[in-house]
């Protein structure tokens, strides 16, 4: 068997994790050919944009083993993310070159915000792609023929794949790894990793809290602050209308023009990020957490919990919980 090539991008201010984790996601898979003799299935290179060594944002040095005018055939291109590529020069230059190359390559992957130096070629137009939920929304404005989608770890749209910041790399490499030579493989190189084959949920369960705009002053925004402070509390329509002394219709118009989502959105997001906190903690029942946030019933705040995080309560709290930290 012969490894198939994987060519990942170094340039000056790359992420160093967005190129290490996949590196030895790929260098760990491994096939059993029988008398106890393993095969690498994969064979790893580096590609810079020049032979110089380049530094990554956290200072690591990494000299490329080949240039961008002398790289070798590849089966898989993998571009990690960076500040430096989301500087558009950058991605302009890479961009073209894999123009030039993507007819010669299987797949290409972007991690993280790689994907700035894929958008730029067109062959992401009208397909589906995710990247950091941080750099979302200026990934949308910048290329807008993308279906940007914040939330899943990693996308697969035809031949190029997208996956979400860091660590969602690995996660995007067993993927590729799986879908090459299969789950037993994937599942060896996620034991040495000591990580999940597949990892359950999305982005949303890892973002900040919901970031309101606390920079308007009327009463709206005096609202939104009460909200969060009084998730208990009955937060219908009516009750937080006649609070900022207005009509329920006119509350609604301008708290979504405010906030750009309807009172009920904000409320539900409001409560589930606090759940997140309260379920981190070492006391609190799933019952008593979903009672404190304002959740009338039990059931109605676990389906909602799972559908805005892609994850159970339990799930999350054994993930997140501080007693889960203290064994690790």
């Amino acid at each position: 068997m012969s490894p198939k090539r994987i060519g990942f991008l170094v340039y000056p201010g790359m992420q160093a994790l967005d190129l290490a984790g996949p590196m030895d996601a790929f260098a760990a898979a491994v096939m059993e050919c029988g008398g106890g003799r393993n095969e690498r299935c994969y064979e790893t290179v580096t590609i810079g944009l020049d032979a110089k060594i380049v530094a990554a944002e956290s200072g690591l040095l990494v000299r490329p083993q080949y240039t961008l005018r002398t790289a070798p055939r590849l089966d898989t291109l993998v571009i990690p993310g960076g500040a430096g590529m989301r500087n558009p020069s950058m991605g302009t230059n890479v961009a073209a070159w894999i123009g030039s190359r993507a007819h010669k390559l299987r797949r290409i992957a972007a991690v993280c915000t790689g994907v700035y130096g894929l958008a730029p070629t067109g062959l992401l137009d009208g397909r589906r792609v995710t990247t950091h939920w941080q750099y979302a929304r200026d990934l949308a404005r910048q290329f807008p023929a993308l279906k940007v989608d914040s939330n899943p770890l990693f996308v697969k749209d035809g031949a190029f794949y997208t996956s979400a910041g860091i660590t969602a790399g690995i996660d995007l490499s067993l993927a590729l790894i799986e879908e090459d030579f299969g789950p037993s493989v994937a599942l060896s190189v996620a034991r040495e990793l000591v990580v999940y084959l597949k990892r359950p949920g999305g982005q949303a369960q890892f973002s900040e809290p919901l970031q309101f705009q606390t920079q308007s002053a009327d009463r709206i925004a005096d609202i939104a602050s009460w909200i969060v402070a009084n998730l208990q509390k009955d937060l219908s329509v009516e009750k937080l209308s006649a609070r900022a002394r207005l009509c329920p219709r006119q509350f609604t118009r301008r708290f979504k023009h405010a906030f750009g989502t309807t009172p009920a959105a904000f409320i539900e997001s409001a409560r589930i990020d606090e759940a997140r906190h309260r379920l981190a903690g070492y006391h609190s029942s799933v019952e008593r957490v979903a009672a404190s946030v304002g959740f009338r019933s039990d059931d109605v705040f676990r389906r909602t919990f799972e559908r805005r995080l892609g994850i159970t309560p339990s799930a999350y709290r054994t993930r997140f919980g501080a007693q889960a930290s203290t064994q690790t």
